[in-house]
């Protein structure tokens, strides 16, 4: 049986040249241009990857290409397998 829990899950993705190339660009506009690559980018792959209205992307972490998501660990698996995709892990809380 699905497990139907969402939990919190951080995604990184593998090497990306248009990744490192926008964020070599330190100025106004190129800080903008990667902030909306890495949004579609992820969006994109959570699209084409998961059920529509079953997972909740909340934030795009631009320093390391990766997003969190709220999703269930059979989603995690899914995304594990996924193109593009180096790690998947869930966030844990540390005492």
């Amino acid at each position: 049986m699905a497990s139907t829990k969402t939990e919190s899950y951080f995604v990184f993705m593998n090497y990306d040249p248009e990744y490192e190339r926008l964020r070599a660009d330190r100025t106004k506009k190129g800080t903008n241009e990667l902030d909306l690559y890495m949004s579609r980018k992820h969006d994109e792959l959570l699209a084409t990857t998961l059920e529509p209205g079953s997972y909740k992307k909340t934030s795009s972490l631009v320093i390391v290409d990766g997003f969190s998501v709220e999703i269930t660990e059979d989603q995690a698996n899914v995304l594990r397998s996924a193109k593009g995709v180096r790690v998947v892990e869930k966030n844990q809380e540390l005492a």
